[in-house]
């Protein structure tokens, strides 16, 4: 019933592990966001130039017009492209860190069940009523747990298919709008 030394030392040797990839997992995520940032803000920087020389060189009204409306498409589009970014980033991370919670749920699980049974073997007569509304209650635990994971899974490949299709009809509307200004 009670643990050996081996069998702690497994035990956080495998919770040293999962501390590790969730560590690494964070420092990925962290290194592929700031390179996003960087990456976005060197591009911005960029922009920014290129439409500064580019409104320095207009000479009418009219042309004011025409540039305002060939600035606004790319600028939208690359936001809409760092939004992507940020959030593929933060949905693969949230996916990484639920498959090392599970692996973590699903050890902790067998180890009570195990103990449980370790338990009910010692245990004296008449306990096994007990034993089964414990050993019922783990399953119920397990069940919910499972259902809890599916719908959020449900929940997150929902809201990924709205950003989507935001996004597209986002860029769609903006794509459109400079051509209705200028068949009016």
């Amino acid at each position: 019933m009670y643990a050996t030394p081996e069998q702690l030392s497994a035990t956080n040797k495998a919770n040293i592990e999962s501390l590790l990839t969730i560590a690494n997992t964070a420092f990925a995520s962290a290194e592929r966001l700031a390179a996003l940032n960087l990456n976005t803000a060197r591009s911005i920087l960029e922009d920014v130039v290129a439409n500064a020389k580019t409104l320095f060189a207009i000479k009418d009204v009219q042309e004011l017009a025409n540039v305002q409306a060939a600035l606004a498409q790319p600028s939208l589009e690359k936001a809409v492209a760092y939004s992507r970014g940020v959030y593929e980033i933060a949905t693969q991370t949230q996916e990484e860190l639920s498959k090392v919670f599970e692996v973590q749920f699903a050890e902790v699980s067998k180890n009570v069940s195990s103990a449980l049974d370790k338990a009910a073997k010692n245990a004296p007569a008449g306990s096994d009523v007990a034993v089964a509304a414990v050993k019922s209650a783990i399953a119920a635990a397990n069940s919910a747990y499972d259902s809890m994971t599916k719908a959020a899974k449900q929940v997150a490949e929902i809201a990924e298919a709205n950003v989507a299709a935001a996004t597209s009809a986002t860029v769609k509307a903006v794509a459109t709008a400079p051509k209705a200004k200028k068949a009016a």
